[in-house]
């Protein structure tokens, strides 16, 4: 068990950073039920700047070098910053399905600039996982939904190519840095940029009842910093980044899971079918990319 977990460090911080981002949609909509999604967006990663800067204190991990503060400026503004402006802009024009689709694209768009930025070649079988992964989220997202096209899907594509972005920053971070240490740079970077949120977010905040702060605690930490920390962590593990970023196509099986258990959504027949082609292609993925 030790030599597989040893062997696969870089899968198994990817699924862990993948269930924790999971498990922030169900929560996520909890949360909104006290707040808006700016302000929530500000109190999340504000709280996930707190924890970071407690445990870099006892860590002590010091600070960036000077000339590397724009890159986690950068990072931060990736990542966290525009994600969360163009995913919340998105939200407002498209459906739940439409959203999820193109946020599915992500993990193809870190895989092409990887080619094209890092020279990091994907054989044609992992393609191939790759297109079944994305016929699996369709299977998902669209068995009951329609696709509606308009100015949302401008900045939900934003979204995606920014969140791939982040991932090709922290890949590259990560040669010089710890994984804790690029996380908590980039996640106090894209907290600063989030602050022009704080005049909206003060009043949520006094207002929350204790329920609320339960739910703000949980996504600071967890599908914050630590899912993080942990993804940096595994892009920094793997031989190609495809290799962790093709986990992400698991993240709507996962959240569908989540969802009827803590907030009483039940599964259609799409989540099954569309969860076998997805773990199929992941399969798929993994086998392959070992040859």
């Amino acid at each position: 068990m030790n030599n597989f977990i040893e062997n696969n460090k870089s899968k198994c911080f990817a699924f862990g950073t993948i269930f924790l981002w999971a498990s922030a949609f169900p929560v996520t909509k909890m949360a909104l039920s006290y707040f808006t999604p700016q302000a929530l967006g500000f109190i999340r990663y504000l709280t996930a700047t707190i924890c970071l800067l407690l445990i870099g204190y006892l860590k002590k991990i010091g600070l960036p070098k000077t000339r590397d503060i724009p890159k986690f400026l950068f990072s931060g503004g990736m990542g966290f910053f525009m994600y969360i402006i163009a995913f919340n802009t998105g939200s407002i024009y498209l459906t739940s399905a439409t959203s999820s689709i193109i946020i599915a694209i992500a993990p193809i768009l870190t895989a092409l600039m990887s080619n094209f930025l890092l020279k990091e070649k994907i054989n044609v079988y992992g393609w191939i996982a790759i297109i079944m992964e994305f016929v699996g989220i369709l299977f998902l997202t669209l068995w009951d939904g329609k696709f509606s096209l308009n100015v949302g899907i401008l900045w939900m594509i934003c979204a995606a190519i920014v969140l791939a972005t982040y991932n090709i920053t922290q890949r590259e971070y990560s040669k010089n840095y710890t994984a804790f240490q690029s996380t908590t740079y980039s996640i106090i970077g894209g907290t600063i940029l989030l602050s022009i949120f704080m005049p909206e977010s003060i009043p949520q905040i006094m207002g929350a009842p204790l329920k609320a702060w339960y739910l703000i605690v949980y996504l600071g930490i967890f599908p914050s910093a630590v899912a993080y920390i942990w993804w940096t962590k595994a892009l920094s593990l793997a031989k190609v980044t495809s290799e962790v970023t093709n986990f992400m196509f698991v993240t709507p099986l996962l959240s569908g899971i989540m969802g009827c258990i803590l907030i009483g959504e039940y599964p259609s027949s799409a989540t099954y079918i569309g969860g076998a082609i997805i773990l199929s292609g992941l399969m798929l993925f993994n086998l392959t990319s070992k040859k």
